[in-house]
């Protein structure tokens, strides 16, 4: 978009100098709110009209002998009980407002002994706010159509704001709406720092009260930052700071002073908001931080200072109407700070101890300091002198220096408990408002941003926005390249300067009327030149209209003739079409024809369908039939089974029976023949295996008598901890892995016995032999015996134990059908001792 003035005039800037006597000062406005008594209470004060109140001292008061008089004090305006908020907000905040949206600075206490209603007279409740959210809403109501996107004014962190670019804006948009989607994974706990004995703090909900709007420059743009602080026992808090949310531990923060001699809080957390409601939530994510504690006076006392400012900052648009100047030099930063202050007290009614009586003692001494600073500067103002104004005794003082250097405009609310217990504290309070009234303060001025752009260039950029939109709508190809042209808003500038006097030494007036009346003048010529080169340019287009409309008529002429051509092809078309509505009649007959055959066609395929299915039903049920036929021929298969097998089961265990009887005799037979000894007998060849014959045939035997017996050396003995064993495993034998194995500490493995001297050592053996039972199963024998020297240098072995290792699987019984095998299976190992059998070698 192209602009009417090509150059854009320097920014001259205004001389304030601070103190001066041609400035104009104003009074600290001070303003009185009684509290409503309750019923029980007696009060001790009474207002006589809009701006006095009389209070007579109690009998309960500590000098009521000394001075029972009646005291009457005076205030800007005094609210009765039965005062709403909105009219405390329009007569006290209401001109605060407009003083930040013209770019200067306000101040607001609330002063008053605890439990007066200073918080409540601040915040409200829900459905009747106070000052603060009502000062949100005038503010927001009045800037809703000219608020700047988020992030284009950024704090610099030294107390001012750079103007950033649309695309840096919108990526630091992006990243924080990148960053709060990764929070929500997830959850935050937010602390809130409390004492032991502290109750909850009420927190007040937001609810809209206010529709006023102020006066507005429509060609600024504007964004609001809110900060919130508190001052706790002389160290400054901010009440915002996420990482201390984390940490759990609020940090004390430094007061310094900017390149402009502002005072400001250094390294604060500074949130832009774009609504009163966003502002509102800031300020309650503050306020649970704030420190608050149960007292004699108050159920939940402020135990700090706490001052939530709002930053407007504010930037004019450039020539065309549309962005935001990128020049720091134009941005104007007004400030308005509400503070409530914590409430005075003594502790001899408070009954405060430890820390309860620390925080007392900060708050009393702050507020004694804010007192001194006051009547110091009083008496600077009234008597002449230059003492200096103790500000930085105080965190409170030394952050508002400047609002009563002349930076802003300073306004105080008393609130007041009227009841005669509090006439001591009262009295007190009284008394240092009056003082306060006397304090003078500079009336601050707002800046001037002559920049020499035309007025109203942000509707005229819109009005042509909109035209333009409206033709491409409708298709017009010149609207692409049409440019505004912001000259068509003719203006000489703004209202003339305030020409009045007010000391005889004021004499700025006249020379701002001068450069005021330059500026119109050189305005007004730049205006007519750019008249006249607008009237040659438009009689020049008029004359193009006209041949432009000459042509269009030849045109005109020529398209009614091709009309009247193309209206009777329209008429030929038109009998052809008839016939095709003809023959699409027709065919659409021939399809439903069609359509009927296909639908007895469907209905006969279900028809088989359905014979099909009861077929394949017949069979199911034919199948299942001679399912459970086969199931009872197999069960009565199975049953003959188990009979065959218990028979043959009996018939093995009587054999057993009478091996056992068998082995029972001999060993009668051997235990009565003492002649022979216990260890003459050989074992018969169904007792001892093949492969122990054939371990003895291969030694050498040493006859040592001519009956072939051996005899044992008598006088052998051996220690049985001392034995060793002769594991003799012949052959290759199968691996059967059960759990009862021979225990054999020390033992020596054969496989053959050629010699003698392989068992010399040695006083147990052990001959491993395997064969199938009669069930076909492979069973594992281990015959166990002494090995005993005999007379002749030999050696005999005397077997004693006979082990019997079988393993049976569960499965093979199972399939057998019989229900006791498979009990017997489920046994892995069967042992059976035998009787000892005796062999000798020498």
């Amino acid at each position: 978009m192209k602009s009417a003035r090509s150059k854009t005039p320097a920014r001259k800037p205004v001389n304030r100098p601070k103190g001066s006597n041609m400035l104009s000062k104003d009074p600290v406005q001070v303003y009185c709110r009684l509290r409503p008594m309750q019923s029980s209470d007696v009060s001790c004060m009474k207002p006589t009209s809009s701006t006095t109140v009389v209070i007579t001292p109690p009998e309960s008061a500590t000098n009521f002998r000394t001075m029972n008089k009646e005291i009457q004090t005076t205030f800007s305006h005094i609210f009765i009980p039965d005062v709403t908020q909105k009219e405390i907000f329009k007569m006290v905040a209401l001109p605060l407002i407009e003083n930040l949206v013209q770019g200067r600075n306000g101040l607001l206490f609330t002063y008053g002994v605890t439990g007066s209603g200073k918080t409540y007279t601040m915040t409200g409740e829900p459905q009747d706010g106070g000052i603060m959210p009502r000062c949100l809403d005038v503010i927001f109501n009045t800037i809703a159509n000219y608020q700047t996107k988020k992030f284009v004014f950024k704090p610099d962190k030294l107390n001012g704001f750079d103007v950033q670019s649309e695309v840096d804006a919108m990526l630091e948009r992006q990243q924080e709406l990148h960053a709060g989607l990764t929070q929500r994974g997830g959850k935050s706990v937010k602390y809130r720092k409390v004492d032991s004995d502290e109750d909850s703090n009420p927190l007040v909900a937001h609810e809209r009260n206010e529709s006023q709007i102020v006066t507005i420059d429509p060609d600024n743009a504007y964004s609001v930052f809110v900060t919130y602080v508190e001052i706790y026992n002389n160290s400054v808090y901010d009440l915002l700071d996420e990482d201390d949310i984390r940490s759990k531990a609020l940090q004390n923060k430094i007061v310094r002073e900017d390149g402009n001699k502002n005072m400001y809080v250094h390294a604060v957390t500074e949130i832009e908001v774009k609504s009163a409601e966003e502002a509102f939530d800031v300020f309650q994510r503050g306020q649970r931080k704030r420190r608050v504690a149960h007292t004699a006076l108050n159920a939940e006392s402020s135990r700090s200072h706490s001052v939530f400012t709002i930053r407007l900052v504010q930037a004019p648009l450039d020539c065309e109407g549309e962005r935001v100047m990128q020049d720091k030099r134009v941005v104007c930063i007004s400030q308005l700070s509400l503070v409530d202050l914590a409430g005075s007290e003594r502790t001899n009614r408070t009954k405060n101890t430890g820390q309860r009586l620390r925080e007392a003692g900060n708050i009393n001494n702050s507020l004694m300091t804010l007192r001194s600073c006051l009547e110091i500067l009083r008496e600077n103002q009234s008597q002449g002198t230059n003492k200096m104004v103790p500000y930085r005794d105080s965190k409170l003082t030394h952050l508002f220096k400047n609002y009563f250097d002349g930076e802003g405009q300073v306004r105080m609310i008393v609130c007041v408990n009227p009841r005669a217990d509090d006439y001591d504290e009262t009295i007190q309070v009284m008394k240092f408002a009056e003082m306060t009234q006397e304090v003078q303060t500079i009336r601050p001025t707002a800046p001037k941003l002559e920049l020499g752009f035309t007025p109203g260039r942000r509707q005229a950029n819109k009005i042509f926005k909109e035209a333009r939109s409206k033709l491409e709508k409708e298709g017009r190809a010149e609207a692409a390249d049409l440019k505004v042209d912001l000259g068509l808003v003719y203006s000489l500038g703004g209202p003339f300067p305030e020409l009045e006097t007010i000391t005889p030494d004021n004499d700025q007036v006249i020379p701002t009327l001068i450069q005021f009346l330059e500026q119109r003048i050189n305005k007004r010529n730049v205006l007519r030149a750019d008249l006249m080169r607008k009237q040659n340019d438009f009689r020049k287009m008029l004359v193009a209209v006209e041949q432009e409309n000459i042509n269009l008529k030849i045109e005109a002429a020529s398209l009614k003739a091709a009309n009247s051509q193309q209206k009777m092809k329209i008429a030929t078309l038109e009998g052809h079409l008839c016939e095709a509505e003809t023959q699409i009649d027709t065919l659409l007959c021939k399809l439903s024809g069609a359509n009927d055959t296909i639908r007895s066609l469907q209905q006969e395929i279900k028809e088989r369908d359905l014979a099909l299915n009861q077929r394949l039903m017949e069979k199911q049920r034919v199948k299942q039939k001679y399912n459970t036929k086969m199931q009872a021929e197999t069960d009565k298969m199975n049953k003959e089974l188990e009979i065959k097998l218990r028979q043959q089961r009996e018939r093995l265990q009587s054999q057993m029976k009478e091996k056992e009887d068998k082995l029972r005799r001999v060993k009668k037979i051997l235990a009565d023949n003492n002649d022979i000894g216990p260890a003459l007998l050989i074992p018969q060849k169904e007792q001892v295996p093949e492969s122990a014959g054939k371990v003895f045939s291969d030694t050498e035997i040493r006859k040592s008598r001519k009956d072939n017996i051996p005899v044992s050396n008598p006088r052998y003995r051996r220690s049985r901890s001392a034995d060793r064993w002769v594991d003799h495993r012949p052959g290759a034998l199968v691996p059967l892995g059960t759990v009862l194995q021979p225990l054999m500490k020390k033992r020596r493995s054969v496989t053959r016995l050629t010699s003698p001297k392989e068992i010399d050592g040695a006083s147990k053996y052990c001959l491993v032999a395997q064969e199938q039972d009669t069930d076909g199963e492979l069973e594992t024998k281990l015959y166990k015996g002494d090995i005993l020297p005999t007379s002749g240098g030999g050696a005999q072995v005397v077997f004693n134990d006979m082990e019997c290792l079988k393993q049976i699987s569960p499965k093979a019984r199972k399939r057998s059908g019989s229900r006791e095998e498979a009990n017997r299976a489920a046994v892995p190992t069967e042992i059976y001792p035998k009787k000892p059998r005796i062999t000798s070698a020498e």
